[in-house]
């Protein structure tokens, strides 16, 4: 085991010898007999008149007493709020489907306000004819709905020096889960001909952005004639002007750079461009201080949202839900277990609906705390065998100084009182 130090002695010994943990499965009841409650017994002020018309609010948002569930950022994370990254607020969610008003941000040089009418996509490169779709030309193409998790590289990479940042927001949340409606990238390809190609194995597609980053991503022909699409809706409607109003890119388990948004050309080329994003960015740093390129997929992850920093037990011993998420870029989810002493023991959770290919899972374990503290862990099964890692088995070869693809496992330490705090056990 490995601790942050300056947290105190009673930690110390905590993190070194583990909790002996009664928590066994769910048998005690939840409600309690108590008396006369007002709420229930007296009339109160929300009966006794009327509530809003039904043009109160055209388009609904959430009601002013969850105000607290919305995205955050960590300012000193980046220079600026423009070339920055917010967080889900995975904590605060059940399920598996983002509110797209929550979901995470990631730009590289601010969101962009681009009409539908001025949008163009310009298939170019090696095709027989070239060709220029206005966004009332992909409406005419058939479309496809899939619910896909897009996660950022870089989630969690604070992580890799030791306990960095207190929160499953901030630890995880540069991850969302939303319906994708748009066109197979196959179908535009197939539209402009790609006789003059020749052999598609080695071929590539280069994918760029219209805003001023032109953010772009090489990407092997194999995987765009798969399951890439070129999307214009999520969760039913258009996308937000954060998440690439009104065209963007869904590369389905693969990391969320290549997602690229405002997406305006797909050039097939005979080689990938190595353009800075996969290069200098978007690279594992190993041990050995060399860098590995072209690690696209995300690994099998998953993490516990409650109990979490942000999400204490606050009703003391007794039923509790603990829950949380996986997924795999691999695949699907088959199975999470957690643990409540750090890894020495493992019970298996159960799954909230069958894991889906490239999909957000979400995981409960039902539990009667009695008041004990726990090391809380969870790690994902995927339908390849993969396993979740812990991150020693990170360190041992990739080092301390990367970034991206951290997958490991997420210790959350719970005290009796029922907070949670951010700590490692390698």
């Amino acid at each position: 085991m490995t601790e942050n130090t300056g947290k105190g002695a009673s930690r110390r010994q905590f993190l070194a010898g583990a909790a002996a943990l009664g928590a066994g499965t769910v048998a005690a009841s939840v409600a309690k007999a108590a008396g006369p409650d007002p709420l229930i017994t007296e009339v109160q002020e929300w009966a006794t008149g009327l509530g809003d018309g039904v043009d109160a609010t055209p388009y609904g948002l959430p009601i002013h007493f969850e105000s607290d569930v919305r995205r955050r950022n960590v300012g000193w994370l980046t220079a600026d709020t423009i070339s920055s990254i917010n967080f889900t607020p995975i904590h605060a969610l059940d399920g598996t489907i983002t509110p797209a008003g929550c979901a995470f941000e990631r730009h590289h040089s601010g969101a962009i306000e681009l009409a539908k009418e001025d949008y163009r996509l310009m298939i170019n490169g090696l095709v027989d004819t070239p060709l220029v779709f206005t966004y009332a030309d992909l409406e005419r193409f058939p479309r496809e709905n899939h619910v896909y998790f897009c996660e950022c590289a870089a989630n969690t990479g604070m992580e890799w020096a030791g306990s960095q940042l207190n929160g499953a927001q901030f630890t995880h949340g540069m991850i969302h889960n939303m319906e994708y409606s748009g066109i197979p990238l196959r179908t535009l390809l197939e539209e402009a001909g790609l006789g003059a190609a020749g052999d598609l194995k080695d071929k590539w597609v280069y994918v760029e952005g219209a805003d001023a980053s032109s953010n772009g991503r090489s990407i092997p022909m194999e995987k765009a004639l798969d399951d890439v699409l070129v999307a214009f809706k999520a969760n039913g409607e258009a996308l937000r002007k954060e998440h690439g109003y009104p065209v963007r890119l869904v590369v389905p388990g693969w990391e969320g750079n290549m997602w690229v948004k405002w997406l305006r050309r797909v050039e097939v080329m005979d080689q990938a461009v190595e353009s800075r994003e996969e290069t200098s960015k978007y690279t594992d740093t190993l041990a050995d201080g060399t860098s590995r390129k072209w690690t696209w997929v995300m690994d099998a992850k998953s993490v516990v949202t409650s109990p979490s920093p942000q999400m204490p037990i606050k009703h003391g011993p007794g039923p509790l839900v603990i829950t949380g998420m996986a997924w795999s870029g691999r695949g699907a989810i088959t199975g999470v277990d957690v643990s409540l002493d750090g890894g020495k023991n493992w019970q298996k959770a159960r799954l909230g609906a069958p894991g889906a290919k490239n999909a957000l899972t979400r995981f409960y374990l039902d539990i009667v705390w009695d008041g004990s503290e726990m090391l809380l862990q969870s790690r994902a099964h995927d339908e390849t065998g993969y396993v979740q890692p812990t991150k020693k088995q990170l360190r041992e070869v990739r080092g301390e100084n990367s970034i991206y693809h951290n997958n490991c496992i997420q210790t959350w330490w719970v005290t009796a009182d029922g907070k949670a705090e951010n700590v490692e056990v390698s």
